[in-house]
């Protein structure tokens, strides 16, 4: 890659912790490291390690619904992304 190219590239990066701060209160979706299991929930806090803790959990195992698990801490190094939910993904939860 040339300087250029590398210059565009960074400012693409995201500072993790404003980045978390403006999910705490909103629904998340969080992809593990391992497996087909992802995590839905709403954002209650995180800590310096970027630990989440989601409530209102929902489990989904290939992209079915698995299980209500309510409160959930997620450890940092079992995450593999977190992303805003989708609109859709969101109407989901709210109306279970």
């Amino acid at each position: 890659a040339s300087c250029g190219d590398r210059y565009i590239m960074a400012q693409f990066i995201v500072n993790p912790k404003p980045f978390l701060a403006d999910l705490v209160g909103k629904v998340v979706r969080v992809k593990l490291k391992w497996g087909h299991m992802e995590y839905q929930g709403t954002l209650n806090s995180s800590d310096s390690y970027m630990n989440l803790y989601l409530e209102r959990t929902e489990e989904f195992v290939n992209g079915q619904f698995a299980g209500f698990l309510g409160d959930v801490l997620i450890r940092c190094n079992n995450i593999l992304y977190l992303k805003a939910a989708t609109d859709e993904e969101n109407a989901k939860m709210e109306t279970t």
